[in-house]
């Protein structure tokens, strides 16, 4: 069986403070670095043999974690980088609901009509993560391998595996170090594991947490 783990990375400042993070290269906190240890743990058991991961740092740090335990190399990928928020980047979310209530109120209620101003929209991004999906499950036949990305790009290629449109966006949730994980097979992926985040029972009072 052909499987890709797909994991968002860990917490950063930003995700605490609601700022919207994009391209900028947010380092985790101290919580997400506890939280790709844990996330590590979990798939201590899977026999992994290679890992992809955003070349953003949130990413290759949460990417490291898993890799260390396993002696192997996490592979930079950009077609795994997150979207480009262009002038939103940086700008936190009571900013961004000032400054641009239209944009916002599309990104919230017709995620797939969002195009970000001196960035992308969900289309692209879709375009070249979904290339990226594939290739990685073609170069690797009958193997496990672990991809490391953002949030918009782990509920971009979820509604693709699932064959929904970009207007689900909102319906799929990944935490901080959400586990997924697809099965591949006669060209179709099976998702056989969404947003679990039982490793971080220990790290988190609550398993409820904001999607952002």
């Amino acid at each position: 069986m052909t499987r890709v783990y797909l994991i968002r990375h860990g917490t950063t400042e930003w995700n605490r403070e609601e700022i919207f993070r994009g391209r900028a290269d947010c380092p985790l906190n101290d919580t997400g670095r506890a939280e790709a240890q844990a996330a590590a743990a979990y798939l201590r058991e899977v026999e992994i043999e290679k890992i992809y991961t955003s070349p953003l740092s949130r990413a290759a740090e949460t990417a490291a974690a898993v890799a260390a335990e396993r002696k192997l190399q996490a592979i930079p990928d950009l077609a795994f980088i997150d979207l480009d928020f262009g002038e939103w980047q940086g700008l936190p979310l009571k900013e961004v609901r000032e400054k641009y209530p239209d944009l916002y109120r599309t990104w919230r209620e017709r995620p797939q009509d969002a195009t970000f101003p001196g960035g992308e929209n969900l289309a692209q991004v879709r375009t070249r993560a979904w290339e990226g999906l594939l290739r990685v499950a073609r170069d690797n036949p009958e193997k496990t391998t672990l991809i490391v990305s953002h949030r918009v790009i782990t509920k971009v290629l979820i509604c693709a595996a699932l064959g929904l449109d970009n207007s689900h966006f909102w319906q799929i949730k990944q935490d901080t170090t959400a586990i997924n994980c697809l099965e591949y097979a006669r060209d179709q992926f099976v998702a056989a594991l969404i947003n679990d985040t039982c490793h971080l029972k220990g790290i988190h009072a609550s398993a409820w947490r904001k999607d952002f």
